[in-house]
């Protein structure tokens, strides 16, 4: 490794530990890559404007003003008065309504950060008032981020499936699977948590309770159904949609609950604002820390190194997903699958792994990177919303790393788990 990725990597980690807030870390050893490999410093404003201008992550304001204006206006209220009656007399049942959210919200905006920004807005507060703590609220909305990557539409697969020219259909299908397991294992872990800390479930609705919690929260029921309707549809695109979900969570606010009153919006603006600001400053700093890094060849040089340890096809794939995982936590998703394309594709032959598991693998992998410190971006936006600091966060996931951990190994050894929706469709 150069001189100047080893200053990258350990100015990393040292920085970190010493407190050096993430954006103020990633922007200094950014500009000190550029000076050491005699870059002009013009580059990091272009990496900047670059980062700024990835498409997809323009759905992160819209969805975080979209469950802002749900909260004010009671469409959140409402919803989470539908989940308690129907789950809310489960073990762990409002923790698992928040994972069913996720899943759903996941097949809206194929993002991580805004499938978390989407929930998390809504149900962390609530989780709190029901007796979870705050730290685990966020760490579940951190957690469900990656159900966007996974369950189609998912950006991350079209990208991969444009690089290794294979099928874009086969690749979402080979996602579904892999997010539905991940969904089940949160809710294992809901069960548990509520178990541990003594949480207890809810009275046991009536049928006339459910009805009427029903009838009162349909304009909020239908909130996703409009999303999800006009995507799959093909009205809109889910960065339109985040835009639509703020639209209708405003008139519904404003005019149907009347929750919502027009001297609060300008408060509930600057809220949005001020989360926005803050989440797109890190990840377009990480952006220009990635690019440099890249710069360096240092995934190739990892890449290298692991075809030289071994032949053994398990343990060179036990090695690929040990790399991948780390890559995903230091580096964004787009720059390390555009690097590693190629050789992971050419490792993949070598080994006879089927190029739609390789692909699936690739990006669930780099999903689980969207939850794990220290740029894992899900992870900036629970802390965002959450008001936590990131370490306060990354304190309570590690069941749900276990349960992302556990789904990377079926994805990466079970080939039926990613082949076999494909295989029925095809």
């Amino acid at each position: 490794m150069s001189e100047v990725g080893i200053v990258l990597i350990s100015g990393l980690f040292i920085m970190l530990l010493m407190g050096v807030p993430i954006a103020f870390t990633l922007g200094i050893l950014t500009a000190v890559g550029l000076w050491m490999a005699d870059f002009d410093q013009m580059i990091l404003v272009q990496r900047l404007l670059a980062g700024s201008a990835v498409t997809s992550l323009i759905a992160i304001p819209g969805f975080i003003l979209a469950g802002d204006l749900m909260t004010a206006g009671g469409l959140s209220r409402r919803l989470v008065r539908i989940a308690s009656s129907l789950f809310g007399h489960f073990t762990g049942g409002l923790s698992m309504s928040t994972v069913a959210a996720g899943t759903f919200f996941g097949a809206i905006s194929g993002s991580a950060p805004a499938t978390t920004a989407a929930v998390g807005s809504i149900m962390i507060n609530e989780l709190e008032q029901r007796g979870y703590s705050r730290g685990y609220g966020a760490a579940l909305a951190t957690s469900i981020g990656p159900l966007g990557q996974m369950i189609p539409p998912s950006i991350p697969m079209i990208i991969w499936g444009v690089l290794a020219e294979e099928s874009i259909s086969k690749l979402f299908l080979a996602g579904v699977v892999p997010g539905l397991l991940a969904a089940g294992g949160f809710c294992v872990v809901s069960v548990l948590y509520a178990r541990k800390h003594k949480i207890q479930p809810e009275k046991r609705p009536s049928g006339s309770d459910v009805f009427k919690a029903l009838r009162e929260g349909f304009w909020a029921i239908m909130a996703p159904v409009v999303i999800l309707g006009g995507i799959y549809g093909g009205v809109f695109t889910p960065t339109e949609a985040s835009m639509v979900g703020a639209l209708y969570s405003l008139i519904i606010g404003l005019y149907v609950y009347k929750d919502l009153k027009w001297k609060a919006l300008p408060a509930i603006l600057m809220g949005s604002l001020r989360t926005t600001t803050v989440i797109m400053f890190i990840i377009v700093v990480a952006y220009g820390f990635a690019w440099v890094i890249a710069s360096e060849q240092i995934p190739s040089q990892i890449s290298d190194v692991l075809l030289s340890l071994t032949s053994n096809p398990f343990v060179l794939l036990l090695l690929i997903n040990l790399m991948l995982l780390v890559l995903g936590a230091i580096m964004d998703t787009v720059s390390a699958m555009v690097i590693l394309s190629g050789v992971l594709i050419s490792v993949g032959l070598q080994i006879g792994l089927d190029p739609i598991q390789l692909g699936a693998m690739v990006v669930i992998n780099f999903a689980v990177g969207m939850v794990t410190p220290p740029l894992g971006y899900s992870l900036f936006v629970a802390s965002s919303i959450s008001g936590l600091t990131v370490e306060q966060v990354a304190r309570h996931l590690w069941p749900f790393l276990v349960v992302l951990l556990a789904v990377v190994a079926l994805v990466a050894y079970v080939p039926a788990v990613t082949l076999w929706l494909p295989g029925l469709v095809g």
